[in-house]
């Protein structure tokens, strides 16, 4: 009976862990593809190409499954909420920066949702991207 039960339990721990652990990587691959989509945006320097580039890294990052899905959600988020706060500081409750800030939350749950990022991808951006 002691070995059936260890057996078990070994079992649940396992699956568990197995699971947190492909979680995890999916996390990390996700911020990963985050991160090259920031640097290619960085890299391009290409106007009005801002929300093609946070559709992709989050298309990118959702790809991996769900532990990619919350790292481009939270990295999104925080990368939305920062600017906010210091907008505040800078100009009072007077809304600046609100309407792109609400553009790039669109082009993030976009990406996130499996929809094709190059729907905001500008006219001339390099086939590179």
């Amino acid at each position: 009976m002691k070995l059936f039960t260890g057996l078990i339990l070994c079992s649940l721990v396992l699956g568990v862990h197995s699971g947190w652990f492909s979680f995890l990587g999916e996390a990390y691959e996700g911020t990963k593809d985050m991160w090259r989509a920031y640097s290619d945006m960085r890299e391009a320097n290409y106007k009005n190409s801002d929300k093609y580039f946070h559709a992709r890294g989050n298309y990118d990052a959702a790809q991996r499954g769900p532990g990619g899905v919350w790292a481009a959600e939270v990295i999104s988020d925080a990368r939305e909420a920062i600017p906010r706060v210091t907008d505040f500081f800078k100009h009072g409750d007077s809304g600046h920066g609100l309407e792109d800030s609400r553009a790039d939350q669109e082009a993030n749950e976009w990406g996130r949702s499996g929809k094709d990022p190059n729907h905001f991808r500008p006219a001339g951006l390099p086939k590179k991207y």
